[in-house]
Formats: structure tokens, C-alpha cells, sequence
């Protein structure tokens, strides 16, 4: 076993998925599908130097879903032993019996799966004890509270490590897994300046502990985010250009991507509807997909269904090149499965030339948007009001800091008035993009 917290090891694992399988079939299921999943970490975290909190979480569950014909069951458990395993399909059997049919259900097709497995260098446990997570997490503390003697209180740092081992079967034959990893390091500091009070923070996330900035440097920018809000100004009501911070832009994509997938294209509860093939952005967004970057936070040989993964470009000048769509969402649109059950892959968004102080300069007079409140778009009509926070920015130079913002706009103007992509590109998550600048937003205060 690759990690000695784990009560069985990955072999075993991708041996009981299969074995569940023979059970719903003697149960008279036509098709079934199983997946099994163990995790174990560690989350060690400190407030003004004394250790905060120490958790430890070992995980483990198995899901089934049986199929009579067009009669679906689903059930789930996570007692491992083999009686309950049996129990649990026999559970998922039972459900089947009193759904209603649906022509759509079903396994992916055969004809999907994925044949060559990937070895996509997504494990790599860090052995780590509570004692030097907690020494981490102090100096990551102790380089925020050292910026700026206004920083005068912490929310805390943490340092987490964590280690799965994933495993699916279906009754196509196929039977796959892989191990991961994912490990963090986070801080959040509080500053003080007469009657203003602000916060941030900062925070690294990697499938390998080598990857991971280093803790001195995550405080420092936790520290440095966190004082530059001090003292911030009320503007007016006004129309301008808006620069979405690298951390933020991610959220302008992740609306896109929620837009072209197969749940809100099939109840046509999207404001992409029948976009394929047509320009829904500006000219200037590139964004591929890459299931296969090596420790890439979204990688995976196969979807949760089994269906081979497969590199491709979703969006090439602006005009849509396809949808993200899993078997089920696939068959209501007459369409193929994408390779997405689960979600969406590594998302690649192509820089442009400019880094952060070049697209401040290329805005001259606007918002730079620094954090977002709330949920407010409308995926049905794209329409989109948050609020916000950030800095005013004249002549290409920030003024200062502003709050108790409303931006608003419409989701598929904002994409297509997209004027400039920065190269400061975040890894934080399944979406790689920098800076995003947007020609022209309203911006509601008092």
C-alpha cells in the first residue's frame, strides 16, 4: 500500500468495484456501475502563533447504481465489509423496482471507455507530521503579521495534506483507478487603521508539496493584500471598464463553462442555448482543456463513468467548438458524451502579452475587482449583479481601496467586451487564467 493509513490498497479497491457488479447482476440487473473511494488527511491549523485546530479525517464509501431496462436505483454506503456492499445493492435493486422509466439512463457507451490508463503523476503523499505543520503554518503567520505593523490580528494559517485512491467498474468490463493527492497551505490576516477594519488572504494548493509557495511568501501576500484595503472611499455611480483579478477571473469562466453544459443546455436553463459553432466571446478567449496535465488539480484519465478523457479546444476565437456533457445530458441531446461526467477538466485560458500592471494601464480609469459577494447571475438570461470589492484606478495607477460596490452587466455582453487577457495565470484550481478586462460594466454605490 502507498500510504500506510489506507485500509486497503488500490488493487483491492478496483477488485471490490468489480465484485459489486456481480452482485447486481445476480440480482437481475442489465447494467450496473460502481465506485469506491478511500481518503485519509491531516489539517493542522494555528491563530496567533498557538495551534488552533488538529483534524484528522479518514474516509471511505461505495455507490452503486443499477439499471433494469430503463429503471434506474442508486444507493450508497460506507461500510466496506462484504455484507455490506451486498446489502447496498440490494438496496439500489429495490429502488429500481418503483422509478419511473427513462429512455436516457444508462451506462456511458461501450464503445467510450477508456482503453489506455494514464499514469498522470497525481500522488504524491506528504508525510507530515502535526508537529512540523504546525511550524509551517506559524512562519506562514508570522511573515503576514511581520508586513505591516497595522496587521494587528489573524484569522489563522493552516496547512492540510490529503491522499485518496479512486476506483470504478461497470458492467461494459471496464474497471479503472488512480491514487491523488491535494495539499495546501493558507493564511488570513486582519488589519486596523483608525475606523477601518479589513482582511484577506492568500492561500497555495498542489497535488505535491514541493509545489506548493512557500509559506513565507503566502503570509507576505496574505499581509500585503490585507493592508492595501485599509482606508478605503465611496465612488459613484458610474459606467467603466472593469479588471477582474486573476483569482476572480476563474468565476467569468466557470460561468461559461456552467452555460455549455449538457444539465442547463437540456432543460434549456442557459444563455448559451444552440451556441455551438457560434461566437459567444470575444475574439481574444482561447480556452482548451487538458485532462492529462501531468499533477494537474483537474487531471484524470477517465470521467465518472468511464469514459476516456481527451485533450481539446473549447472555445477558439471566441466561437464555441463544443459543449461539457456526461451520457445522460449527451442522450437528451441527441448528442455524444464529452468525456465530463463529474465536471470539467484542467481549463486552459490562452494569455495575452500583458502582465497586471500593463492591463492596469491599458483600463487608465476603472475598478480593479478584488473580491466578489454573493451569488447573482441569472444562467437563464445571463444577467449578472454581485457585489463587490476592490481598488479605483486613475490614470493606470490605484487610488485607493473600494467597498459596499455593485457591479452589473450581462454575462454574454461581458464575455464578448472581454479586451484584454493578462499572463498572470493563478494555479489554484481546475481553471488556469489570468487578469480578465472587461470594456465597460455599471457600478452601482451610493
Amino acid at each position: 500500500m502507498a500510504d500506510s493509513g489506507f485500509s486497503y490498497s488500490l488493487d483491492e479497491i478496483k477488485q471490490m468495484s468489480a465484485d459489486v457488479l456481480k452482485v447486481a447482476k445476480g440480482h437481475g440487473a442489465s447494467a450496473a456501475e460502481a465506485e469506491l473511494s478511500l481518503s485519509i488527511g491531516q489539517n493542522v491549523s494555528v491563530r496567533l502563533g498557538q495551534t488552533e485546530t488538529i483534524e484528522y479525517n479518514r474516509d471511505k464509501g461505495m455507490s452503486v447504481t443499477v439499471y433494469f431496462g430503463q429503471q434506474k436505483g442508486h444507493a450508497s454506503t460506507s461500510d466496506l465489509s462484504a455484507q455490506a456492499l451486498k446489502d447496498t445493492v440490494l438496496a439500489a435493486c429495490n429502488i429500481a423496482k418503483y422509478t419511473a422509466k427513462d429512455e436516457f439512463c444508462g451506462l456511458a457507451d461501450a464503445n467510450l471507455m477508456a482503453q489506455d490508463i494514464k499514469d498522470l503523476d497525481l500522488h504524491h503523499p506528504w508525510q507530515i507530521s502535526v508537529d512540523e505543520a504546525m511550524l509551517i503554518a506559524q512562519a506562514c503567520e508570522a511573515a503576514a503579521l511581520a508586513v505591516d505593523s497595522r496587521i494587528n490580528n489573524s484569522e489563522g494559517a493552516s496547512v492540510s495534506s490529503g491522499s485518496g485512491y479512486f476506483a470504478y467498474s461497470n458492467s461494459h468490463g471496464f474497471t479503472g483507478g488512480y491514487a491523488s493527492s491535494r495539499h495546501g497551505i493558507s493564511c488570513s490576516v486582519i488589519a486596523e487603521s483608525g475606523d477601518s477594519m479589513q482582511r484577506d488572504y492568500w492561500y497555495s494548493t498542489a497535488r505535491a508539496a514541493e509545489d506548493l509557495q512557500s509559506p513565507e511568501y503566502i503570509g507576505k501576500v496574505a499581509g500585503e493584500r490585507t493592508v492595501r484595503r485599509l482606508n478605503s472611499k465611496k465612488i459613484k455611480t458610474c459606467q467603466v471598464p472593469v479588471l477582474f483579478e486573476a483569482p476572480l477571473a476563474s468565476g467569468l469562466i466557470s460561468s461559461l463553462i456552467s452555460a455549455i453544459s449538457g444539465g442547463n443546455l437540456y432543460r434549456k436553463s442557459s444563455f448559451l442555448l444552440d451556441s455551438l459553432g457560434k461566437q459567444v466571446a470575444s475574439p481574444l478567449l482561447n480556452i482548451y482543456e487538458d485532462p492529462h496535465l501531468a499533477r494537474g488539480l483537474a487531471s484524470c484519465p477517465f470521467d465518472n463513468e468511464g469514459v476516456a478523457t481527451h485533450a481539446r479546444q473549447l472555445v477558439k476565437d471566441g466561437v464555441l467548438q463544443g459543449y461539457v456533457l456526461g451520457s445522460y445530458s449527451a442522450r437528451k441531446l441527441g448528442m455524444q458524451s464529452t468525456g465530463n461526467a463529474g465536471g470539467n477538466h484542467n481549463l486552459i485560458v490562452q494569455s495575452g502579452r500583458s502582465d497586471f500592471a500593463a492591463l492596469l494601464k491599458q483600463m487608465g480609469t476603472g475598478l480593479l475587482v478584488t473580491e466578489l459577494l454573493g451569488s447573482g447571475m441569472n444562467m437563464v438570461t445571463g444577467d449578472y449583479s454581485r457585489g463587490a470589492a476592490g481598488f479605483w484606478v486613475e490614470d493606470g495607477v490605484i487610488v485607493h481601496a473600494v467597498e459596499e460596490i455593485t457591479i452589473a452587466g450581462n454575462m454574454a455582453d461581458m464575455l464578448k467586451s472581454i479586451v484584454a487577457i493578462g499572463n498572470d495565470v493563478l494555479v489554484q484550481g481546475s481553471k488556469q487564467v489570468g487578469s480578465i478586462l472587461i470594456e465597460r460594466m455599471t457600478i452601482a454605490s451610493d
